[in-house]
């Protein structure tokens, strides 16, 4: 069963919607799913669907709704991947983690969640690495995270689970960045870090020219055995 609901921000002046998917049997825990820099469009309702046909409660928030709401955009078409970057340019990435600290307390309070974790995509894998240090979701994952070399300063405030997937040959990640993440990241206790060699950004997106078939998989393997260890 999926449905767009109404959060409030933490400080309780505005409200953004989010989608929500339920499984149909009993919850086993929640997933927050955070956007990539095209919304909450096709295929992150997508992972959120998939999320909720393994036994858990997806929540994908509109991060971007106090720019616009209800943005959807496609990563092949190439005028909405400049509106992509555009909207990335503005976005209050400190907002966009207290929204989904928001979420969080959502799944906790609204459907009396015991644990939640989250996995974000693009923008959203440098918001899953933010949220594994500033909130208390119970275990977080990060795919083509961009810029996580400038936020290594945070790591310390890592205190549950949290994996990083890293593409290789990450158009928006190049090879120095890699090495900062695994230089400052590979011997935190709760931190793993997985490289995709040949890969590219976007390797494991649902729909598209980006994904790779084999390399999402194991990606989302890797995902959900962590989830099962440490959600449930």
């Amino acid at each position: 069963m999926t449905a767009l609901r109404s959060i409030d921000t933490l400080d309780g002046e505005n409200s953004f919607n989010c989608y929500v998917a339920e499984p149909e049997g009993e919850v086993k825990a929640a997933i927050v799913v955070i956007q990539e820099i095209f919304g909450v469009n096709a295929g992150i309702r997508r992972k959120a669907d998939k999320l909720a046909e393994a036994g858990y409660l997806a929540l994908a928030p509109d991060l971007f709704w106090q720019l616009e709401r209800g943005i959807e955009l496609d990563p092949d078409i190439e005028g909405e991947m400049q509106e992509a970057l555009d909207l990335m340019g503005k976005f209050d990435q400190d907002e966009g983690v207290r929204d989904i600290e928001a979420a969080i307390k959502f799944a906790r309070s609204e459907f009396g969640a015991n644990k939640v974790g989250a996995v974000g995509y693009c923008l959203g894998g440098r918001l899953a690495y933010m949220t594994a240090a500033r909130t208390d979701s119970d275990a977080t994952v990060g795919y083509y995270a961009v810029g996580v070399d400038e936020l290594l300063r945070e790591k310390e405030a890592i205190s549950n689970p949290l994996i990083l997937h890293i593409p290789e040959e990450d158009g928006f990640v190049d090879k120095e960045t890699q090495a900062k993440m695994h230089e400052g990241l590979d011997d935190h206790p709760k931190v793993t870090l997985y490289d995709y060699p040949g890969m590219d950004h976007g390797f494991a997106t649902e729909f598209g020219k980006r994904r790779d078939e084999e390399n999402a998989d194991l990606a989302d393997k890797r995902t959900m055995d962590f989830f099962a260890e440490h959600l449930g």
